[in-house]
């Protein structure tokens, strides 16, 4: 494993690429997630300790535009639909693929992106750890010893 940085700042290779090694890491389970002997919440743990690491590998320092973000996000709601399968119609009893919002309220932790998001601003803390002066991130997150003192 390894990533790819260039001068450009485009990482649509790098992103290319940890798909299809999601891909691959998809299929390679895709027996164990369809299987009726595991709960629906072990199989998230499965996507989630398996599948999701090693496409959100090196996502620390990825710009993502919102096509990248797109793509991300077909891939993990592709991986929850075989999770969670199709829903029977109530009155015709036919089998419908879920929509992104029903994935959405049946998955409740934060969607792929919200999560390489969160990583990039928790790596930012750790490149540039606020000190005594107020520097670019301390400007977000104020100083910190004055915010548990209750001081303004």
């Amino acid at each position: 494993m390894g990533i790819t940085l260039t001068n450009q700042n485009s990482i649509a290779e790098e992103i290319k690429g940890r798909l299809r090694s999601g891909n691959a890491c998809h299929h390679s389970v895709q027996n164990l997630l369809s299987s009726r002997l595991l709960s629906k919440n072990l199989e998230i743990k499965v996507y989630r300790t398996i599948i999701l690491p090693v496409v959100l590998y090196g996502c620390e320092t990825w710009s993502l535009t919102l096509r990248e973000e797109g793509k991300l996000r077909v891939f993990e709601n592709m991986v929850l639909r075989g999770i969670f399968g199709p829903r029977r119609d109530e009155i015709t009893g036919e089998c419908m693929r879920l929509h992104n919002e029903e994935l959405n309220d049946f998955y409740p932790s934060p969607n792929i992106v919200r999560v390489i998001k969160s990583r990039r601003m928790r790596c930012a803390g750790h490149v540039a750890p606020v000190g005594e002066e107020k520097g670019c991130i301390g400007s977000w997150w104020g100083n910190r010893r004055e915010r548990n003192t209750g001081e303004t």
